[in-house]
């Protein structure tokens, strides 16, 4: 517990909305997106940089832990307190006063506190987007602490490619801000101290404001749903697309039969876009798109994507069984159900991995052989951006089943499939959904000891008071 004098002066630094300590008022703030729930001290609202610079140096001078917070869409228990009542929780969620778009220069500088939507409804006018597409809608600063990637990082790359500067408040006494990088594209002079921030959690910092590349909006697109002739094709198809399509190409998003059917059961809004009902084995969403116009006698993108499809069916031995062009709202709407579709099936234990392109379908094969002998009745719903290499590996066990009663069951899937993720197959135990509670075993035992002295010692620079839930 936090003594009441500590509430009393948070209190006044945050004003009436910035500080909530009531049981109900707390509650959506202590409770993550996937089964992980805590328990508070208090949540700290700061409505400004300098409201939680004056926050966090009150709290580092008084011993008092936080875990920073932003739109609390994280699947790994990277945003939530723990359970002992002694962590306040900083919200992003009052930042969101700053929105100043520079038209010319192709950026934005945005609060922290601003979810994606919000940035792209507000961009859309002219003409530009942050372009990290993802089924749910995060604040800018828990994307830059997670290094979120999303559905078209083929094109478009991740945060940390699209970050030029941020505002970052440091967990130390005097909760020094940082000013690190602008609206420069280029600027070789020295350390890029931005780069320290993104990905690592808020462990070393809390992100405020931020500078973000823009892109144009695409004004011409089509996807299509492609059936490999057989898994194990997947690479040469996706090898082929890039080939014949290059910078076109924006998507190339794996999605397997469990999980489309998962969808299609639970999402009522779906249709099932296969000819006779039947889901295919695995499909890919294939998308291309220009930022252009149409223009007088151009190749509309269907046909020039149609065009490339012939192509691959009509070669010996094709690695195209079936394919087909389909309306763009239908076929994303079909991809961003999955992760709706999955849970809505069984309690679920999902992983965020990622490997060498060539591997993805590889451990995919590997593990549908192995799972039931070593975890019977677990159900495999993967699907992912095989594009960039990275897979949620879902699994979804009955909500019956009493395994789910034993503490220790979760903890051996998950150890074993990192070990065979890691080990066998030279992957990542997290693509994109950073470490948090739920992966800091796995950090310790697969991060080298000096890889883990040199954070340690960064974290103790940044910000030696305890800030976030990842122990560097």
């Amino acid at each position: 517990m936090i003594d009441s004098r500590h509430i009393e002066a948070l209190g006044r630094l945050l004003g009436g909305k910035g500080l909530l300590t009531a049981p109900t008022d707390m509650a959506s703030y202590e409770t993550g997106a996937r089964y992980d729930k805590g328990r508070a001290a208090f949540v700290a609202r700061p409505a400004s940089t300098q409201e939680a610079s004056a926050t966090v140096a009150y709290c580092v001078r008084n011993g008092i832990a936080l875990v920073p917070q932003s739109g609390n869409t994280g699947l790994v228990s990277g945003s939530t307190p723990d359970a002992s009542g002694s962590q306040g929780i900083l919200s992003l969620d009052r930042l969101t006063a700053v929105f100043d778009l520079d038209r010319v220069n192709r950026t934005v500088t945005a609060g922290a506190g601003l979810r994606l939507s919000d940035v792209n409804q507000r961009l859309e006018q002219a003409g530009l987007f942050f372009p990290i597409d993802l089924g749910a809608d995060p604040r800018l600063g828990g994307m830059i602490a997670t290094n979120t990637g999303g559905s078209r990082f083929l094109r478009y790359g991740d945060v940390r490619r699209n970050t030029l500067g941020l505002t970052v408040v440091l967990a130390d006494e005097a909760g020094t801000v940082l000013e690190l990088g602008s609206g420069l594209r280029k600027n070789n002079t020295g350390v890029d101290w931005k780069q320290l921030f993104i990905g690592t959690s808020g462990a070393f910092g809390i992100v405020t404001e931020c500078v973000l590349n823009l892109e144009p909006l695409p004004r011409q697109t089509a996807t299509a749903f492609l059936v490999p002739s057989s898994p194990d094709r997947v690479p040469e198809l996706l090898v082929a697309m890039e080939e014949a399509l290059g910078s076109y190409l924006s998507a190339f998003e794996g999605m397997s039969r469990n999980a489309v059917s998962a969808a299609l059961a639970h999402v009522p809004a779906l249709r099932n876009p296969f000819q006779g009902g039947h889901v295919p084995d695995f499909v890919i969403l294939a998308e291309i798109c220009r930022t252009s116009p149409p223009r007088d006698g151009e190749q509309p993108l269907d046909a020039v994507l149609e065009e490339v499809l012939a192509g691959l069916w009509e070669r010996e031995d094709a690695p195209l069984a079936d394919a087909f062009i389909g309306p763009p709202h239908e076929m994303w709407a079909l991809r961003h159900g999955l992760s709706e579709g999955v849970k809505h099936s069984g309690r679920l234990i999902a992983f965020d991995l990622s490997f060498r392109r060539g591997d993805i379908m590889r451990f995919l094969d590997h593990m549908k052989v192995e799972m039931p002998r070593r975890f019977e009745n677990v159900t495999i719903c993967d699907f992912g951006h095989i594009g960039d290499g990275g897979v949620h590996f879902n699994l979804v066990v009955p909500a019956d089943d009493p395994r789910l009663a034993d503490a220790g069951f979760e903890g051996a899937l998950r150890a074993w499939v990192f070990q065979i993720a890691v080990e066998d197959f030279g992957g990542s135990y997290s693509a994109e959904h950073a470490i948090g509670r739920k992966n800091q075993v796995f950090y310790e035992r697969y991060t080298p000891d000096e890889i883990r002295r040199l954070a340690a010692g960064l974290k103790a620079i940044t910000s030696p008071g305890p800030l976030g839930s990842v122990t560097f």
